[in-house]
């Protein structure tokens, strides 16, 4: 039996898909996801019996007792709400029965569904048979207290719709420490940040992990607490939590109950009725998806033209014949790069799109007229010069990259790890010492805990998580670094840690017989049109501390050859000071000044000579501030001033630069109009947000506006530049010269020793001249025997 959660799903489909639309205009991502998450679930487990359980838009019994249950949620979406009900349709079509009642949740539905399937079992008033197992398929993590043994299990969502993972109840007691049982026990103490259950304020998770470990059940914990206190101070437990412990009891019972998931719903389970291939209309299901449009998932249910899903039987397939739920051939490997590049080209929403995104948004199963789809799209939206000019060539050699690869100083990689081992063993130390106890400093939860309620440190003014928990992440933290000696120990850790696991430990690891790492170069990897690479990640290489230099110096040049460094000079405010035209900005960068002692000049309005180190760097932060999007309240942050001071800067940095300002108002309002911006040479980033009704997200869509023409440009000059220096290496040093990284705006090229001084120059000139700006291209150039020591 597989019970589906069905809002659940739904929600993780909206979320995680864009916003596709029928060729009626109606909203279908969810709808789409749900689907094929469904065919992933029959495909997969298989099942004998299928039903769902459904929320219902009316007040829940838990509403009426707290009426700020789940009150911090925004408002569902209206398309949203409109896929959900076309969903039972759906569901219907396949055969799958829907159980929901008027003032409970789905959750609750599906306990009353696993308590009379168990109570059965017992009875035997529905013969079901003996070894009936319970599958619920959701999208969280909330039903997982319904776990029992393997008889119920949980298959849910890890990321995405394609990641999943099963939790019985040794994968539960893995995760949580203790029985799937004591779930509600547990969010009882700590609360439930994503349904606004208030828990015993002060009590995090680590706590109430600890609490439930040691004394199970909430009933149990309060009669030790009651009658004998000390055995909690024997278990470690602190005279502060005791004290909390004894304040909460009544929000801990009552979170306890908004947590417990009911197994009494006022409903009958019928198993016979959930035997869904009886129900199944083949004909039904493909006159909704012809509807919506889904013609990638007619094919892949109805290959062959059959009538029904797989899954059955032997002793059902003279009933109805078997169609397959495997998708085409096609789909069981990677799309080819000119068809991932022309949907990413399209859309950029779509990051290294698969044969699902694509036939989806072609609405084929055929990879032949999906290509034919794509390119017909690529000449109306005027993307050719980008796709044809600049992602197509770029394919070969990226691929030729790959198979160069980078050497590696293996000996020195193993040395650093040892020394960088030693030093995260003792910054733990140092931060156990400062918090005056050990604890999971990789756990944000944990982290937070020691950092906001036993430290005490304000937290005010930092980000909270999706769950509505206090964020621990580098740039939050960053916040603090002046509030407490231990912030900046924990961020050193936190750096130190990423270098350790992400590079210098895996890099023997990957490396091949010859000592060479081959990165997976991602051409659709990006929203803006820059590379991203994998296996390791070498896009965000480390520049700027001690450690991310070290970390460099593990890629050595070959013997007889020495690495070329060939890289941008301030190409993002070049590019600006380009494209917005702004007199003061280009005549800066035309008489060769430094841009930001000059920018420091005009806004703090001094003469060059008394210009400080300090005011240079908060120039700097300024100028590149203002093409992120950057606010007022962020860059008093990073300048390390007060918000009167910032304001000031910034209507200093107006009235300076007054061009640039209005052409990136400009571009936002573009944006409004359009829903879309684009680089100079064509590349568009399409913007739904813009329209948002939500504030943040209408802010952040406004930030990636401003950002992406500029950012967006510089990612095109750059592959260009590739492309021209690749045509004249084959033409000129065949052999001599390799291009093996590319990294943002720099190049890294393996160059012979005896041509190095012939060759950079040539190859500067090129790179110099990719695109034809009104303020000149400026490259620096620098060479070494490894990637850390590099001179110019």
């Amino acid at each position: 039996l597989v019970i589906l959660d069905a809002h659940a799903i739904l929600h993780r489909a909206f979320h995680a898909l864009p916003a596709f639309t029928s060729p009626q205009g109606e909203p279908t991502g969810a709808l789409y996801g749900f689907i094929a998450m469904l065919v992933k679930i029959i495909r997969e487990l298989k099942p004998d019996y299928l039903v769902a359980g459904y929320d219902l838009p009316k007040p829940t019994f838990r509403h009426i007792v707290y009426e700020n249950y789940k009150a911090q949620r925004p408002k569902t979406d209206n398309g949203l709400i409109l896929q959900i009900e076309a969903s039972r349709n759906i569901l219907k079509a396949f055969g799958i029965p829907i159980y929901e009642k008027e003032g409970f949740e789905a959750d609750d539905i599906i306990g009353t569904i696993v308590e009379q399937s168990s109570a059965s079992w017992r009875t035997n008033l529905q013969s079901p048979p003996s070894n009936l197992k319970i599958i619920i398929a959701s999208g969280d993590l909330d039903t997982l207290q319904l776990v029992k043994n393997n008889q119920v299990v949980v298959y849910t969502l890890k990321k995405g719709l394609e990641d999943t993972i099963v939790y019985d109840e040794k994968a539960v007691e893995k995760r949580f420490g203790f029985q799937p049982e004591l779930l509600p026990d547990f969010k009882g103490l700590k609360g439930d940040p994503s349904d606004n259950i208030i828990g015993i304020q002060g009590i995090g998770e680590k706590t109430a992990s600890e609490l439930i470990q040691n004394f199970g059940s909430l009933e149990n914990l309060y009669k030790i607490l009651k009658q004998n206190p000390e055995k909690l101070l024997q278990k470690g437990i602190k005279p502060r939590i005791v004290h909390l412990l004894k304040e909460g009891e009544e929000d801990a019972f009552f979170s306890k109950e908004l947590a417990q998931i009911r197994k009494d719903v006022g409903l009958v389970f019928d198993l016979k009725k959930s035997f869904w291939r009886e129900g199944f209309n083949g004909e039904k299901l493909k006159e909704i998806l012809f509807h919506y449009g889904f013609a990638s998932l007619i094919k892949r249910i109805f290959e062959n033209n059959q009538a029904a899903p797989a899954g059955f039987s032997e002793g059902e397939k003279a009933a109805s014949k078997e169609a397959s739920l495997v998708p085409p051939k096609a789909g069981r490997e990677e799309p080819p790069e000119k068809l991932k590049i022309a949907l990413w080209l399209i859309d950029s929403r779509f990051i290294n799109p698969s044969w699902e995104d694509i036939f989806a948004f072609t609405r084929t199963s055929s990879p032949i007229q999906a290509e034919k789809e794509l390119l017909v799209k690529i000449k109306e939206e005027n993307l050719e010069k980008v796709f044809y000019e600049i992602e197509l060539p770029l394919v070969d050699i990226l691929k030729k990259m790959e198979g160069r690869g980078l050497l590696v100083d293996i000996a020195y990689s193993k040395k650093l790890s040892g020394q960088y081992h030693q030093k995260l063993e003792e910054l733990e130390k140092k931060i156990w010492r400062a918090a005056g106890e050990k604890f999971n400093i990789n756990s944000p939860q944990q982290l937070a805990e020691i950092l906001f309620e036993k430290l005490k440190l304000s937290a005010k003014g930092l980000k909270k998580t999706g769950q509505g928990a206090r964020s621990t992440r580098f740039s939050e933290l960053s916040k603090l670094a002046d509030s407490h000696p231990v912030i900046k120990s924990v961020l050193a850790y936190r750096e130190l840690a990423k270098l350790v696991f992400t590079y210098i430990d895996v890099f023997p690891k990957l490396a091949d017989q010859d000592g060479r790492i081959h990165t997976k170069f991602i051409q659709t990897g990006t929203a803006t049109g820059r590379l991203a690479s994998k296996n390791p990640n070498l896009q965000n290489l480390p520049t700027r501390s001690e450690f991310g230099r070290a970390v460099r110096r593990c890629f050595v040049a070959p013997a007889g050859k020495s690495f070329l460094s060939l890289d941008y000079s301030q190409i993002e405010l070049r590019i600006a000071a380009g494209l917005s035209a702004d007199e003061n900005l280009r005549e800066a960068f035309l008489v060769g000044e430094d841009i930001h002692l000059a920018t420091a000049g005009r806004v703090f309005r001094t003469a060059p000579e008394k210009i400080t180190v300090e005011m240079r760097r908060q120039a700097k932060i300024l100028n590149f501030g203002i093409l992120y999007g950057m606010g007022v309240n962020s860059f008093a942050r990073e300048a390390k001033i007060s918000r009167e001071e910032a304001e000031v800067f910034y209507q200093e940095y107006f009235k300076n630069f007054s061009q640039l300002v209005q052409y990136l108002d400009g571009i936002k309002k573009q944006a409004e109009e359009t829903g879309y911006v684009q680089t100079l040479f064509g590349r568009k980033r399409r913007l739904p947000e813009i329209h948002s009704s939500i504030a943040s997200k209408r802010a952040e869509a406004e930030r990636m506006a401003v950002n992406h023409p500029i950012q967006g440009t510089a990612s095109d000059i750059i592959k260009i530049a590739m492309i021209e220096i690749s045509d004249f290496l084959k033409e000129n040093y065949p052999g001599g010269i390799s291009l093996v990284l590319q990294i943002h705006d720099e190049l890294l090229f393996e160059v012979n020793d005896n041509i190095m001084e012939e060759a950079a120059p040539r190859l500067k000139k090129i790179m110099a001249g990719a695109a034809d700006l009104s303020v000149p291209l400026v490259v620096n150039v620098s060479k070494g025997g490894n990637f850390r020591d590099l001179k110019p």
